[in-house]
């Protein structure tokens, strides 16, 4: 029997565990395997193929029994995930509904979750900006959270890596505050946009409205070629599954690109339960899993563990990760982690119409908008708010069908839509400061279906925040009356925090162990072997959306893991 036991543990170790197959995920398991690790990738979610597992990607709206729309008692059964702008009818089976994770709101909070392989990647808005360093020294400027222990300079050529693979489009604007990548051509402009970029340069030294720079093959290279993905067919119902891989999904590319190297174990249906840490050696060396089918508790062994269960999730494995060494949580000494949670504000938008151009249209689709990178607090603290806030910008035509008149009258008038005026619209992407208020917590009471603590969650907007949304408001009014819009509107949804899906921190990095969780390589200080990079790492938010740093924050690190895995350091 006792060689029975060895045989069962090595058929469960691996040199390299991943919690976790979204965007994240995908990128760690990408670069371990690439360097020869065996590795073994965890997703609580089933299995979704690229292209096989995509049931509504090519289906019309007439084809929908509801054409498309959420039928009622959905929408009754799922009050907070119907609020998610890309949960419908085409895309119900990518989300998480209310019932099947449930969680303690403290406080109101709308956490919109996808479990499947390829997470929230299937599903996600592609929008990748860089960092500079005005974010990665924000705390540093005001004191508030924690100094990051990086730069721009230590992510600058991982950045660069993983544009280079994803397919990333965008223009080459020279800006200080958004640094220029890798790109592939941009999408076009119509032309108000493109006006009401040209009189904001003019009107304005620093506010600045550029093409957005997003997740889809605008004109394939060699390397997306042989990832087999193809161009973006502009059909913009990415969040379906995109079966041509026009857009970055971890299905589409890094997953299939990592199975290719026969070193990576993908089972999904893995609920992961907490992390194992052994006493005598003074590491990790496994994770157990609750299979979601038979619900066995199962054990599997690693030289080291990259958690990317998306941002509150890697949280909650953490704090269920339990030992004589870590009460509190795996690799817990500081007492911060679960707290300093941050997010990006949303709530803030403006709408207006403009007379001009009368005589264009546009054509087609665009799965982009135009972007205004931040431009208050930047260089200098200008306002009664802490940091800042960045905006999309968008224009458009819609048809106006009369539907007066009889016979034929009518057929003409239905068959012959008119074009309205130009329409312009904005909203706003401000940077929450972390907060020890704004923390998640175990529930001591209330378990999943799983048997695992739900997680608590608290947290909120501040004073700040509502500074913030009205100085948006204001600002934006001001550059819409320069650029001659009319019926202008502002307005502030006061969504919950959450539905912004950009929720950040509770592991968060730090250059002092006693305050923060892990060092500048993203492992946890008091437990070296195990790496997080996802949006539980974040030390603050910033205004960028937050993806694409994701993927250089785990290229970096994996690399960086596998050089101490081959020192014997780890």
């Amino acid at each position: 029997m006792a060689n029975f036991n060895i045989d069962v543990k090595a058929a469960t170790t691996y040199d390299a565990i991943v919690i976790g197959s979204g965007i994240s995920g995908g990128w760690a398991a990408k670069e371990l395997t690439e360097k020869g690790l065996r590795t073994l990738v965890l997703e609580r979610g089933r299995d979704v193929r690229h292209i096989a597992d995509y049931p509504t990607t090519m289906m019309q709206p007439w084809e929908f029994e509801h054409r498309n729309q959420l039928p009622l008692d959905v929408k009754k059964a799922n009050p907070i995930i119907s609020k998610c702008y890309a949960f419908y009818e085409g895309t119900t089976q990518f989300f998480v509904k209310d019932a099947e994770h449930p969680y303690v709101q403290e406080k109101p909070f709308d956490w919109i979750r996808g479990y499947q392989v390829g997470g929230k990647s299937l599903m996600w808005a592609r929008q990748t900006q860089r960092w500079s360093d005005f974010d990665f020294e924000g705390p540093a400027r005001d004191g508030f959270a924690v100094d990051w222990p990086i730069r721009y300079a230590d992510l600058a050529p991982w950045y660069s890596y993983v544009e280079k693979f994803a397919g990333i489009s965008g223009n080459k604007d020279g800006l200080a505050t958004l640094p220029d990548g890798e790109f592939l051509p941009p999408h076009q402009w119509n032309c108000v946009e493109k006006y009401f970029s040209q009189q904001m340069a003019g009107k304005y030294k620093d506010r600045h409205v550029i093409m957005g720079r997003a997740a889809h093959i605008t004109k394939p290279n060699p390397i997306h070629m042989q990832q087999g993905r193809a161009q973006c067919q502009h059909r913009t119902i990415c969040e379906r599954g995109c079966p041509y891989g026009g857009y970055f999904s971890s299905n589409a590319s890094t997953i299939p690109w990592a199975m290719k190297t026969k070193k990576l174990t993908l089972r999904p249906d893995s609920v992961v339960h907490s992390i194992i840490y052994d006493e005598k050696k003074g590491k990790a060396t496994g994770v157990r899993v609750i299979d979601a089918n038979t619900k066995q508790m199962i054990e599997f062994y690693a030289r080291i563990i990259f958690v990317n269960a998306a941002a509150l999730n890697s949280n909650l494995i953490l704090l269920n990760s339990t030992s004589n060494r870590f009460p509190n949580g795996l690799g817990n000494d500081s007492g911060v982690l679960g707290k300093y949670v941050a997010f990006h504000n949303y709530r803030g938008g403006i709408s207006g119409e403009y007379d001009g151009f009368l005589d264009s249209t546009t054509e087609g689709r665009r799965p982009n908008s135009p972007y205004i990178p931040r431009f208050r607090n930047v260089f200098k603290q200008e306002t009664d708010f802490l940091r800042g806030y960045a905006a999309g910008f968008s224009a458009g035509r819609n048809s106006r069908t009369n539907q007066e008149g009889h016979g034929v009258s009518l057929k003409d008038n239905l068959v012959n839509p008119q074009l309205g005026g130009w329409h312009v619209g904005s909203h706003m992407m401000g940077e929450t400061i972390p907060k020890e208020s704004n923390y998640v917590a175990l529930d001591k009471g209330l378990k999943d279906p799983f048997g695992i603590p739900q997680l608590k969650i608290s947290i909120d907007y501040d004073e700040n925040d509502d500074k913030m949304v009205k100085d948006y408001q204001e600002q934006m009014t001001e550059m819409f009356t320069a650029a001659g819009f009319k019926n202008i509107r502002v307005r502030d949804d006061h969504r919950n925090p959450g539905l912004d899906i950009h929720e950040m921190g509770g592991v968060r990095m730090g250059k002092d162990p006693k305050t923060s969780m892990l060092n500048k390589w993203h492992q946890l200080h008091a437990c070296k072997n195990v790496f997080v990079t996802d949006g539980a790492s974040m030390t603050s938010t910033s205004t960028q959306n937050p993806s694409l740093t994701y993927m250089a924050f785990s290229a970096r690190a994996a690399d960086y893991a596998v050089k101490e895995m081959k020192k014997q350091n780890l």
